[in-house]
């Protein structure tokens, strides 16, 4: 079992979408020319405008000395680095990984979701460069009314909490305000054994 802390140069930056998390991360590793970006959301798309002005928006903000790099490995990125990493984010790199295995089967797709999650946490917890990854907190409102929406959220549920349990660092930003939850005590992954009263 991993313990908290493991992932010593760790840092999770999670909260709501425009909450500001993107920028605090990028903040974070402020002062480094040789950060490498770690995109893992989809590439820029001219049939879709906005989403192709997000990714626009995102590379002018980062300083010009940062090395973007569009990948699913985050795994293999973070092995191979030899400076600070920023994984901007977990929330489109597992959507990433289920549309490689296939939306129409569910239960293989976390499969592959809780394998790549696995590395994820092992290369975080080698890791000897400081790391920052951006999540998404999307388990605060209802529950998806799909089998599709339902496993995204469980799944990326489960993965921030895994992260989180690892990380040294976790930073929640919520209305573009930073609270540290580093201190707080973290779920055991399994329950705690019950015991009866004789």
């Amino acid at each position: 079992m991993t313990h908290p802390g493991a992932a010593s140069t760790t840092t999770l930056v999670t909260g709501p979408v425009r909450s500001g998390k993107s920028r605090h991360a990028e903040d974070l590793l402020e002062g480094h020319e040789d950060v490498t970006y770690v995109a893992t959301g989809r590439t820029a798309d001219p049939t879709d405008p906005e989403w192709s002005r997000r990714v626009a928006h995102h590379r002018a903000r980062r300083p010009g000395t940062w090395r973007t790099l569009e990948t699913t490995d985050v795994a293999g990125a973070i092995r191979a680095a030899t400076g600070p990493v920023l994984v901007d984010c977990l929330g489109t790199w597992l959507t990433a990984l289920v549309d490689d295995a296939g939306w129409d089967d569910l239960v293989a797709a976390a499969d592959a979701v809780r394998r790549e999650a696995d590395r994820l946490v092992e290369s975080l917890c080698a890791a000897r460069v400081p790391v920052v990854v951006v999540t998404n907190e999307v388990g605060w409102s209802l529950v998806a009314t799909t089998a599709s929406g339902r496993l995204f959220q469980d799944e990326l549920g489960r993965l921030n909490a895994l992260v989180g349990g690892v990380a040294a660092q976790v930073h929640l930003v919520v209305a573009g305000r930073v609270v540290d939850l580093s201190g707080a005590p973290v779920v055991p992954r399994e329950p705690r054994p019950r015991t009866l009263d004789a």
